[in-house]
């Protein structure tokens, strides 16, 4: 490898957040890393100021630019960055974002301490609306990890125990292209699939309290439903599909310890992601029916399969139920206990 990290950057129509990105970026003080940024056919002037730090900063020489041959989505372009990347480890960052100076020091540290395959750090979103600006800080406690099982152990021993966005971490480059992961071809919540996978691979594990990633929520951003008049159905579809993904995927980890735990987790997040269906059904277009709201809560385990958890067999067995009833009762039932939880 000829760096010791690559920062991984898609890039498509960002020109107003590109600079700040690219400057936190550049401004590391960890010495070898590569800025590894993927042109997804941009059509607005974001590439251009890639080229211009890329020709005047003294870091420009490790700015490479890598170019899709049509716009391919984020997906596509982080699974070549994976492929193309020269650094011994990967971080990846969105384009609209920043970072810390000492991130990748801080990170990078860590993963010499122990000998990480994956170095986690914490971060704070940033929304803006109407001049409103909120942040929220997610902070993990300092906490090693080190065993096969632990980091997949501690991600599902509840739901959002461990935050599913792609970036904000440093990963063994090896440890992706050993287990052949990749990121699916979809644009919503391909992240959370990503790493649902990841942490059942990476062995030695750190987090750590560091705010080193500040996250930009944009009003305009697809995933930012709270101020949006209209959501197309499509973009529900592609989250449920994401979804399945993930059940699919739970059913190699039967043999694990952690199986019980992955399985409410991914059950839940049906769960929320029909709360959060019922709670926007106004804006919706055209509605999702409740019979497809009852198809999001079934499980792909079976009745007997649940009952034989050592652990977390009511919790999963509650869900489970869930997905029993007749479609329009079902959708009631989701929704008092959203109400009861404030969830709708």
């Amino acid at each position: 490898m000829q760096y010791e990290v690559t920062i991984g950057i898609p890039v498509y129509n960002v020109e107003s957040f590109i600079r700040s990105a690219l400057e936190s970026a550049l401004a590391q003080t960890f010495k070898s890393i590569e800025f590894l940024v993927v042109d997804d056919c941009s059509t607005d002037s974001s590439m251009k100021i890639v080229q211009e730090y890329q020709a005047n900063h003294r870091r420009g020489s490790d700015i490479h630019i890598l170019c899709q041959q049509q716009n391919l989505g984020v997906s596509k372009a982080r699974n070549r960055i994976i492929d193309e990347a020269q650094g011994r480890f990967l971080f990846f960052m969105d384009s609209d974002d920043c970072i810390e100076p000492d991130t990748i020091s801080l990170l990078m540290e860590h993963q010499q301490r122990v000998d990480a395959d994956i170095i986690i750090g914490s971060s704070d979103k940033i929304e803006t609306y109407n001049n409103n600006r909120v942040v929220d800080i997610i902070k993990y406690p300092q906490c090693d990890l080190l065993g096969e099982d632990k980091l997949a152990s501690y991600a599902f021993r509840q739901y959002g125990a461990l935050q599913t966005n792609i970036w904000n971490f440093c990963v063994d480059i090896n440890v992706l292209r050993r287990s052949g992961l990749r990121f699916v071809d979809i644009n919503y919540w391909e992240d959370m699939v990503f790493m649902f996978d990841l942490v059942t691979y990476c062995s030695r594990a750190v987090l750590i309290p560091q705010i080193t990633y500040h996250y930009l929520c944009r009003y305009e951003s697809l995933s930012n439903y709270q101020q949006r008049e209209q959501i197309k159905k499509d973009e529900i579809l592609r989250i449920v599909f994401a979804v399945n993904i993930m059940k699919q995927q739970s059913m190699r980890l039967k043999l694990k310890p952690y199986y019980p735990q992955c399985h409410y987790c991914v059950m839940m997040t049906s769960f929320y992601v029909v709360c959060n269906i019922i709670k926007n059904r106004g804006k919706i277009i055209p509605d999702v029916s409740s019979s497809e709201l009852k198809q999001i809560m079934k499980s792909n385990e079976s009745f007997l399969g649940i009952m034989s958890f050592e652990k977390h067999m009511v919790k999963n067995l509650c869900l489970y139920s869930i997905g029993l009833f007749p479609s329009s009762l079902m959708t009631i039932i989701v929704y008092l206990i959203g109400k009861i939880k404030r969830l709708v």
